[in-house]
Formats: C-alpha cells, structure tokens, sequence
C-alpha cells in the first residue's frame, strides 16, 4: 500500500501537508501511511481511496488498476446545502478541481460571494 498511497499523491503532486490538511489527520500519520509504520483505520482507508479517486481494493493491492472508481461511485448535490461561517463542516464534501476544500477554503468562498453580492447590489 505504501508505494501506492506514494504514487498516487505525486501524481496529484500533492505534498504530505496537502494530502494530511484534506484527510483531517498530522501530517506525521499519513507519512507513517505511506511508509508502512503506520496502517490507517477503515475509515480513513475509504476517505484515501475516495480522496485519490481509486478503490481501497487498490490501496490494499488486491487489484493492479488504480482506475477503477466507478464514476457512479460519487454523489451528486441534489438537495440545498447551507454555508455558514458557523458549520462549515459536512457530511459531504466540497471539491474544486479535482481537490477537496478545507474549512478555510470553505470561509474564503463564503466571504466572497457575501462581498461580490455586497458590490452587484450596489452598482
């Protein structure tokens, strides 16, 4: 799993920091992931494995193709979602360019919407 786990984020050319900020976890656990020292719980393997779009079949090295990840795997936001400063933690996660937002991300886009609406409003 640890070359894979390595793979994977190079390929994003994501940095340890990146890839530990989007998981929730130190930096230290996931470099413990990636070298072998550490193994991660099953939730944390199935948010790997969403996170780096593979399977955690991949991750675990029963299957040779790190592509296979059902597009059907993901859910699309049908519903209304609310943003606040207040909860800007989800039980779905928010993705831009192919990477999840952290919760500063989350406020940062928050304040800019509040601030370009301010501006349309007042033109």
């Amino acid at each position: 799993m640890l070359t894979r786990l390595s793979r994977l984020r190079k390929s994003k050319k994501w940095s340890l920091q990146y890839t530990a900020d989007r998981l929730g976890i130190a930096k230290s656990t996931y470099a413990g992931y990636e070298s072998g020292y550490r193994e991660p719980p099953l939730e944390t393997l199935k948010k790997l494995a969403d996170l780096l779009e593979t399977s955690v079949d991949y991750l675990l090295g029963r299957i040779d193709n790190p592509a296979f990840y059902p597009k059907a795997w993901k859910v699309e936001l049908h519903d209304k979602l609310k943003l606040t400063e207040a909860r800007t933690r989800f039980d779905v996660e928010l993705i831009l360019d192919g990477a999840p937002l952290n919760e500063e991300e989350i406020k940062q886009c928050i304040a800019f919407v509040r601030t370009k609406r301010k501006l349309d409003t007042n033109a």
